[in-house]
């Protein structure tokens, strides 16, 4: 088992007011390191684009304004629609109770909810991290499946920089057209 995700996003102390929520995405793309909050899952192999979840839900939303940007998180669709307006309590102050409801993914104790297989698999730890795991899906085989894909992306540049190293520039050479034409095509697949 090795742990769910390598960092936790934090939220910037923005204040800025906008009109609406969406004028946020750039920056919470940024905070979030271009990753879902709820599955980790990076933007870049996804073929729908992401979205904002408020995630006190808006219709329980009474001191926090529908803006603010403390209160947004950026989700993949598929964790979004999942997690939609659940929120057991019924109180935008308390976000869980009884193991269930919600820890904000920018809090150290989500990380805690969830660990990974050596397959890229989500799995749950805690009764709390069984009922976000249920309500998020995060059994989906694509999280898997997405987290296997950047994997191989990150081995295939420590090649190339192995490849830097070796002394034959015939083969080096070869190697690193190779290794280019490999990335061309990952990246083509990732905007179709």
């Amino acid at each position: 088992m090795i742990p769910f995700r390598k960092e936790t996003p934090k939220r910037r102390d923005i204040v800025t007011v906008v009109n609406k929520y969406s004028d946020h995405k750039d920056e919470l793309k940024k905070d979030y390191k271009c990753r879902c909050g709820y599955c980790d899952d990076i933007d870049i192999w996804r073929t729908v684009w992401y979205e904002i979840d408020h995630f006190v839900p808006q219709r329980y939303l009474r001191t926090i304004k529908d803006t603010d940007y403390s209160n947004l998180v950026y989700a993949c669709r598929s964790c979004n629609n999942s997690k939609r307006a659940h929120w057991p309590t019924g109180d935008e102050s308390v976000h869980h109770k009884n193991d269930e409801g919600f820890i904000d993914p920018c809090d150290d104790e989500y990380d805690k909810q969830f660990i990974r297989c050596t397959s890229g698999r989500i799995v749950h730890q805690t009764q709390l991290g069984k009922w976000m795991y249920y309500k998020l899906k995060l059994h989906k085989p694509q999280h898997e499946i997405i987290w296997q894909i950047e994997e191989t992306y990150n081995l295939i540049n420590e090649c190339k920089e192995v490849l830097k190293t070796i002394d034959s520039p015939i083969i080096k050479d070869r190697l690193l057209v190779l290794y280019e034409k490999y990335l061309d095509y990952t990246l083509k697949l990732s905007e179709s």
